[in-house]
C-alpha cells in the first residue's frame, strides 16, 4: 500500500523570498520544486537532510537542504499539512534561522 502525500501550504514569507532568490536563477527553482516533491513524499528522505532546528518561528521547526547554502524551514501542521515559512541561506545577512 502506497503512502499518502504530504500537502505543501506557502507562507507569504516563502513566497517573498522564493521569488526573490529564483528572480534571476532558474536552475535554483528546478532543484527547490525537485526538493518540494521529495518532502511532500518523504520529509525525512536522507537527501534532505531535513532535522529540527530552533527559531523565531517557535514550535517544532524542521529545515530541509535545498543547496550548499539554501534551506527551506517548515513545519507539520494538521494532519498531513506541511507548512513552509521561508526559504533563505544558512548563513550570511539573509540566514533563515534568526
Amino acid at each position: 500500500m502506497e503512502k499518502n502525500n504530504f500537502v505543501i501550504h506557502l507562507t507569504a514569507k516563502y513566497k517573498k523570498e522564493f521569488k526573490r532568490l529564483t528572480k534571476k536563477n532558474r536552475e535554483l527553482a528546478f532543484r527547490i520544486v525537485s526538493v518540494l516533491k521529495k518532502l511532500r513524499k518523504d520529509p525525512s528522505n536522507p537527501g534532505l537532510r531535513t532535522h529540527i532546528v530552533y527559531s523565531s518561528y517557535g514550535a517544532r521547526t524542521y529545515t530541509s537542504r535545498v543547496s550548499g547554502d539554501i534551506r527551506i524551514l517548515w513545519r507539520f501542521e494538521d494532519g498531513n499539512i506541511i507548512l513552509l515559512l521561508t526559504i533563505g541561506g544558512h548563513s550570511g545577512s539573509r540566514k533563515v534561522y534568526k
